[in-house]
């Protein structure tokens, strides 16, 4: 096959995205060293390019350079290349998964763990979720690792399952057994060797995305002093409004009025008055941001994905429909780049649309917040003394305790909460 500058080879998956990688070169796809499904790191050959013509003339000098050797006498054998034969050897690009490291040398980033980190880990069957990282904002380093290694702490052979660096899928034929050290009791251990055994048991390696998601929770978990908060808020004046208005929003946007961009709104001016909930933990300094990056969690295929809204602050409630449109097509088709979702401030995420009625959401880390929204059920309140049914949704703020205060968390979702059921004047000051 032909290859152009830039055409796209193949497809490679990581844990925010399947990112195409481009071909570095132009010429003629000579192999492929690769197969779909295989895990490769940086430096791993995935294919060779030629120059044009190269093909033939490979298989030419296969069959000339064999044929003397069997056929002729030693003093018939070319000792000497011929002129007139192309160097294959010097023109022949080899196309390596270092070409795309520009795209994956983030993988450990959301985690907070440097590339070398991540390979010494791979490389001693580590568990990185069990190290602490004393690099700025907690990010674990090559020290840090090596430190844990020396300190003679084994981690169980599963942590290699969810290592991001070198992902490795158990066969079905060689189930996970514990050390006999193990403290896990007879009757668990059992169990476990009687399912992975078990004919009625599908076994399905994780995808790589699904590893790293998994990874990256348990780090937010096990990094952050995670607490949350709740409160629930009347839903009646937003959909009253949209009602109102959305004919006329639609007809002029091009774009429905929905639900997302008021909260976006709301949690702006909440993080405007409240701003250590866009902040983060940088070594023992705070980074608190004044900009507002908004990651709007969005369910996809292989995982869930939160691509950002940037500038959210400055965004019209049209311009913030239309970018929340776009990004949720291109998760659903895998099509997110990873620019799009590196580097929010603050995330929301909707269980709602799923039928939620409540949760606790855990951190995006380093991020120090989340807002959760869930459905919306009609409900009887009690409003001036009397009982009314109103459609309530549960608001969930999970935030770092080391960062925000109890009370300032408390205010920050009575904030959003004021301004959602206010929405005339979001609309006003949005």
């Amino acid at each position: 096959d032909t290859i152009k500058l830039d055409e796209d080879l193949v497809e490679l998956e990581t844990d925010k995205a399947n990112v195409p990688i481009p071909s570095p070169y132009a010429g003629i796809l000579l192999s492929i060293e690769t197969k779909e499904g295989d895990i490769v790191s940086v430096n791993d050959l995935i294919a060779t390019i030629g120059d044009s013509g190269d093909a033939h003339t490979t298989a030419s000098t296969a069959t000339l350079e064999k044929t003397p050797t069997e056929n002729a006498t030693p003093a018939d054998a070319k000792t000497e290349p011929d002129a007139s034969t192309p160097d294959y050897s010097a023109k022949t690009k080899p196309v390596s998964s270092e070409s795309a490291a520009s795209v994956v040398a983030d993988i450990g980033s959301k985690l907070g763990v440097t590339p070398v980190a991540e390979r010494v880990a791979a490389a001693n069957n580590v568990n990185l979720s069990e190290i602490k990282g004393t690099g700025a904002g907690g990010k674990i380093m090559k020290d840090d690792v090596e430190a844990h290694v020396k300190s003679g702490v084994s981690s169980p052979s599963v942590a290699s399952a969810i290592t991001p660096a070198k992902p490795q899928v158990e066969s079905v034929s060689t189930p996970i057994a514990p050390k006999a050290t193990s403290t896990v009791a007879p009757a668990v251990q059992g169990s476990t060797l009687s399912a992975a055994n078990d004919s009625r048991v599908e076994r399905r390696p994780m995808t790589r995305r699904r590893q790293v998601i998994a990874a990256n929770l348990k780090n937010a978990q096990n990094t952050a002093a995670m607490l949350t908060t709740f409160n629930d808020v009347d839903m009646t004046a937003i959909m009253d409004l949209r009602k109102r208005r959305n004919e006329a929003f639609e007809k002029r946007n091009g774009v429905k009025l929905g639900f997302m961009s008021f909260f976006t709104k709301a949690v702006v001016g909440a993080l405007k008055a409240f701003p250590l909930l866009n902040a983060e933990i940088d070594g023992t300094d705070l980074l608190i941001k004044h900009y507002y990056d908004i990651g709007i969690a969005v369910g996809a295929v292989e995982g869930l994905v939160v691509p950002i809204i940037r500038e959210a602050d400055g965004k019209t409630f049209a311009g913030i429909e239309k970018e929340i449109g776009v990004l949720a097509g291109r998760a659903r088709e895998n099509k997110l780049s990873l620019s799009e979702m590196m580097g929010g401030t603050f995330t929301i995420t909707n269980g709602g649309i799923f039928g939620s009625m409540m949760s606790t959401p855990i951190l995006n880390y380093p991020q120090v917040g989340i807002l959760g929204m869930h459905s919306i059920i009609q409900r009887p309140v009690a409003i001036n003394n009397e009982v009314v049914i109103r459609p309530m949704m549960y608001l969930a703020l999970s935030y770092d305790h080391r960062i925000v205060d109890g009370s300032e968390a408390v205010r920050f979702l009575v904030r959003v909460k004021e301004m959602v059921e206010d929405p005339e004047t979001l609309l006003v000051e949005g």
